[in-house]
């Protein structure tokens, strides 16, 4: 069961939940290069992992 939960994807908007900041910050911190992109689906959404989330939390 717990390798379930690490496989779980975000949204842009979820993640930015998970780590506590709206949406357009965490947009804008990856157009300011203040973070790393993450992967992105076919259609060119980005698909965020609980590593990407744990990450992010880091550099607050």
């Amino acid at each position: 069961m717990a390798a379930a939960k690490t496989d779980k994807t975000y949204s842009t908007e979820e993640a930015a939940k998970e780590v506590g900041i709206s949406k357009s910050t965490l947009l804008r911190w990856f157009r300011d290069k203040r973070i790393a992109d993450v992967k992105r689906d076919r259609n060119g959404w980005r698909v965020f992992s609980g590593a990407d989330i744990v990450r992010i939390k880091k550099a607050l």
